[in-house]
């Protein structure tokens, strides 16, 4: 089981910047690959960003390609998205996403989700 808390959403100008964090409980952090999603309203839910357990390996959306930075700290169990130049098409609900993989298969593991909502 793995217990995800997100923080670090809100209002921004386009053009602004926020800083997204996701705390992680309940199992070894740096065995996990995390990833960010964002669901839009009408929308399905998408990928945005993941990064390697050991964080050498990063993945992102073209749509947020150069503006937005996944990292993590595993020393205190926390991935981060660090957005800038936010556009109003960032508008979304962002969950932090953990993908266990073990012997025993495949689980994801989802936050409740933080606003961010950009003006233009």
């Amino acid at each position: 089981q793995v217990h995800l808390v997100e923080s670090g959403g809100g209002l921004v100008q386009a053009g602004g910047s926020l800083r997204l964090s996701c705390a992680a409980s309940g199992r070894a952090f740096s065995t996990i690959t995390m990833g960010w999603f964002r669901q839009a309203p009408g929308a399905e839910r998408e990928s945005v960003a993941n990064i390697s357990r050991s964080g050498g390996t990063t993945y992102y959306a073209d749509f947020v390609k150069g503006r937005f930075t996944i990292s993590r700290d595993n020393a205190k169990n926390t991935v981060y998205l660090q957005m800038e130049a936010l556009k109003p098409e960032d508008t979304a609900v962002y969950y932090c996403n953990a993908d266990v993989r073990d012997l025993t298969g495949r689980r994801d593991y989802w936050g409740q989700g933080t606003q961010v909502t950009v003006s233009s």
